[in-house]
């Protein structure tokens, strides 16, 4: 499995999250549980990535500046993710806030898919993207364990 087949694995949680979460309603379990979920998802995903991704990627002058502003990206899903922290479920504004993380999210995830993982596959060695996959997948399953 390279990198880009473990990171497309989980973009799909992702987004089928997030696709469950603006549908939820109000201060409901239902809402709450999807948004842990989701908020963990994302802080695990990023993290992991930035380390068996982009940092490789800014390595690299020919993938260095796709790397930064995919990094940029996670910072702004980070500050969306601090604003629905700070508002109440119940509030109308929630899913408002809720579908712009799914719309930021989305669009980041096929940017990469379709530009980022283009650019980093002629930038790294091709034993470097099974071990990135397998570094990747390491370091999800030590965030996950908690």
């Amino acid at each position: 499995m390279t990198i880009f087949e473990a990171l497309r694995k989980d973009h799909d949680i992702q987004r089928d999250l997030l696709a469950r979460l603006v549908e939820t309603h109000g201060d409901s379990e239902e809402r709450d549980t999807l948004y842990q979920q989701v908020r963990a998802e994302l802080k695990y995903h990023a993290n992991a990535e930035e380390r068996a991704l982009y940092i490789p990627m800014m390595d690299i002058d020919l993938t260095q500046e796709k790397a930064r502003h995919s990094v940029a990206e996670h910072h702004e899903i980070d500050e969306l993710i601090e604003l629905l922290d700070d508002t109440d479920y119940s509030a109308s504004h929630w899913l408002t806030h809720a579908k712009q993380l799914q719309h930021l999210v989305t669009h980041h995830l096929d940017e990469e898919e379709q530009e980022v993982f283009q650019l980093a596959g002629r930038g790294l060695q091709e034993n470097q993207k099974s071990s990135l996959a397998k570094e990747y997948q390491e370091e999800m399953r030590r965030q996950r364990a908690g």
